[in-house]
């Protein structure tokens, strides 16, 4: 179990996201809040270890701009280091296009979904990205 700082791993997912909102390349709206901090529910005895998890979408652009940026996805993400272990479509019933990929050096992953909402309907099309930690262990916890 690695041990870190808990606000430079907080600091490393907010970058990330950012970073793959550039690569994305479309000027939307994002949706609030920013990374928490969750029990790892791989040590479910251990209050101690946890993960940093960073859902957030874009949403308020075009369609075909929002397929364009997975596009953008699937061919930058391995130049930046990312290895894509799933590019695919998720079990959802709408079969959404859906991009998982890891940073090993980072410690990181990624899961990005891409939500095509039809005509005239209630909801906004978008990208849903979710930006994992691996699970780690505070300093602060290791020094009570």
């Amino acid at each position: 179990m690695q041990i870190r700082d808990e606000a430079q791993v907080k600091k490393k997912v907010q970058g990330t996201s950012s970073q793959l909102l550039d690569i994305m390349g479309v000027k939307g709206k994002v949706s609030e809040p920013g990374p928490s901090t969750l029990a790892c529910s791989d040590y479910p005895d251990d209050q101690t270890v946890h993960r940093m998890r960073h859902p957030w979408s874009v949403y308020g652009v075009p369609d075909d701009e929002l397929r364009r940026a997975m596009d953008r996805l699937r061919d930058r993400l391995p130049r930046n280091g990312w290895k894509i272990t799933k590019d695919g479509v998720d079990s959802s019933r709408s079969k959404s296009p859906q991009i998982i990929a890891e940073s090993s050096a980072d410690r990181l992953a990624v899961d990005i979904r891409l939500g095509i909402e039809p005509a005239g309907g209630e909801y906004s099309s978008m990208i849903e990205v979710t930006v994992s930690s691996a699970c780690f262990r505070s300093q602060s916890a290791d020094a009570a």
